[in-house]
């Protein structure tokens, strides 16, 4: 069974065929335009499915029912276009320095057709909320990110990171989240903290 397959499967999430079909799309479009841009470095093409897709998949399972994600540091699009995927009924806002990235993330939603996605260029520090859930996926530090959540998030928001593929990450005011070592392979830890 494919890493992405085994997610959707730990998810208990049932795509339609324009699902499947855009996942795929994204995969060879990440593995040949991203690539090919300086987006994605090319010695990630062996891991695409394991370590970009369906890592970023995992980030639904700590999101719960939310109308609006934030993806702070998107880049050219992960987790928040894998997530804008499998989540059509939450609007993804994509929010990146790199005016490179954003032309890449764009014409990435533009060819997935993707309707509940939009590409922001913006400095994260100059942005104002509330947001009701944050994403970020190797962008800033859970010590840098956690100032940045407290002030961006709306009472009861949640922020979601990636944690760690190596050891258990212990960050203070975080709560590190264990996806099992069947699901991918090896272990795998989220970080997760609410706005009180």
């Amino acid at each position: 069974m494919k890493p992405i397959d085994r997610v959707l499967d730990f998810l208990h999430l049932n795509l339609d065929d324009r699902q499947h079909q855009q996942l795929l799309t994204f995969g060879q479009w990440l593995a040949t335009e991203a690539v090919a841009a300086g987006g994605i470095g090319s010695g990630d093409l062996s891991r695409l499915d394991s370590r970009h897709l369906a890592d970023s998949l995992l980030f639904a399972s700590q999101l719960g029912p939310v109308a609006e994600v934030w993806d702070l540091g998107s880049g050219v699009g992960l987790p928040g276009i894998p997530l804008a995927i499998v989540r059509p009924e939450t609007s993804f806002v994509l929010i990146d320095r790199s005016g490179r990235r954003v032309n890449l993330a764009r014409r990435a939603v533009r060819v997935l057709g993707l309707e509940n996605c939009q590409v922001e260029r913006e400095e994260i520090g100059s942005l104002t909320g509330p947001a009701p859930a944050l994403v970020a996926r190797a962008s800033l530090s859970p010590d840098r990110l956690r100032p940045i959540a407290e002030h961006l998030l709306s009472p009861g928001g949640v922020i979601v990171t990636g944690g760690s593929w190596i050891r258990r990450p212990q960050p203070e005011g975080w709560v590190a989240i264990e996806i099992p070592e069947d699901v991918l392979g090896q272990p795998v830890w989220l970080l997760k903290m609410r706005r009180s």
